[in-house]
């Protein structure tokens, strides 16, 4: 119970961040009114949406129970020993009757299963949601990988007009025209592979979510984590459509054992009968009653029904302590990842600039071509680091939004 206390005392704080965790709309992703038709295509949740017809049909027939009138009629001929045969007949009509009890617990068993049906379309919605920022942020950060790829051609191509005015001036040697060259080349070869990454990237994207066909948006800065973990756990508690999934089972798995343990209490089938006998002249009417007498199947039946309380209630507990480690691995990351890219980010400043002085530098004559080409691959370095540690920044930031359904509108789910 004290983990239980300790959550709800943290839900109750909650509402002091509330209106800052909903203004968070994350910079480089697409906004509402384009994402949602991407996710809504997605076949998950194409199938879970299915499901949801489905779990009414299934509630609905819960409600008006299995049970229909049955209409009978016989006839037959009765010989006599003096006297002619006579033709008599008997209809019935008769039907099952549920129990108030049992009806009862059926409605509540036709909610659940619509709840059920709910959440499992949240659950889908939330994992598409997921993918959705993955890829994007692995496109957008592809697209950005390419255009700082171009940005070092660029860097290069001035490189080697430096060291060619040099040899014409007899300041520099074919060697180090030679060195150049080779350098540029390998810049783009990184070039060609950034290419095929964005491509890859955005095939990827596309085949995912057909729909998914605009331009990349400038890869964003990450956002900061502000709020402590206790707050983000109980937000995405409160949330969890995994977590309200493996509750609502557990509680139809307790209603269907309500529902046998009624049902150790048969059902009666009641009736009503007419029937005309000698030569017509005798006209019977009645009801009838039967009620089937329970044996040892019901207790059975029970006893399963208990024993898969248990289970559900021991996925149940299992779902939420998931839930709980991915929270703190999800925090983690979120937190972990934006220093991790504020750092790479320093560094990587500092590298351009040291590049861009030993380029100045080797132009005057100060410095000699290994430094200068040292400089240049630490700068591309440097810069390949912290784009990267840009991406898992964005992605693991982005995640705890949809994991605590922030954006694109999941928080109506």
């Amino acid at each position: 119970m004290k983990p239980l206390f300790i959550l709800c005392l943290v839900a109750l704080a909650m509402p002091a961040y509330a209106q800052e965790l909903a203004s968070r709309e994350p910079a480089g992703l697409p906004p509402s009114e384009l994402a949602q038709p991407w996710l809504q295509q997605d076949p998950s949740v194409q199938a879970a949406l299915s499901d949801i017809q489905a779990a009414v049909h299934t509630a609905g027939m819960l409600r008006v129970s299995p049970n229909e009138w049955n209409a009978t009629y016989s006839s037959q001929r009765r010989r006599y020993p003096s006297a002619p045969e006579s033709n008599e007949w008997t209809a019935q009509l008769e039907r099952t009757v549920r129990l108030p009890n049992k009806r009862s617990l059926d409605r509540r068993l036709a909610t659940a299963e619509t709840e059920l049906a709910d959440a499992n379309y949240g659950t889908a919605l939330q994992n598409a949601a997921r993918d959705l920022v993955e890829l994007y942020t692995q496109w957008a950060g592809a697209v950005r990988a390419r255009e700082l790829m171009q940005e070092q051609i660029s860097f290069g191509e001035e490189s080697l007009r430096v060291v060619r005015l040099r040899q014409r001036a007899g300041d520099a040697s074919m060697l180090e025209v030679n060195s150049i060259e080779a350098d540029m080349a390998e810049i783009r070869r990184r070039l060609s592979n950034a290419i095929s990454d964005e491509r890859k990237a955005l095939a990827s994207l596309k085949i995912r979510f057909p729909g998914a066909d605009v331009q990349a948006l400038a890869l964003a800065e990450p956002g900061n984590i502000n709020e402590p973990e206790a707050i983000w756990k109980a937000r995405i508690i409160a949330t969890s459509d995994p977590l309200k999934m493996a509750q609502l089972q557990l509680d139809q798995a307790e209603l269907n054992a309500s529902r046998a343990r009624a049902n150790r209490l048969p059902d009666p089938t009641v009736g009503v009968f007419t029937a005309s006998e000698a030569y017509s002249n005798e006209k019977i009417v009645g009801v009838s009653l039967s009620i089937p007498i329970p044996g040892r199947y019901r207790n059975h039946q029970l006893g399963l029904a208990l024993d898969q309380v248990n289970t559900a209630r021991a996925l149940r507990d299992r779902q939420q302590r998931l839930i709980e480690m991915e929270v703190a691995e999800a925090y983690a990351d979120a937190t972990g990842n934006y220093e991790r890219w504020r750092l790479a980010e320093e560094s990587a400043a500092k590298t351009r600039e040291s590049a861009n002085l030993t380029q100045r530098a080797y132009s005057l004559g100060e410095v000699d071509l290994q430094t200068l080409l040292l400089s240049r691959r630490q700068a591309v370095e440097a810069v390949d680091s912290a784009l990267d540690a840009r991406v898992s920044a964005l992605t693991s930031y982005n995640r705890l939004l949809v994991d605590a359904h922030l954006i694109w509108g999941l928080e109506s789910n």
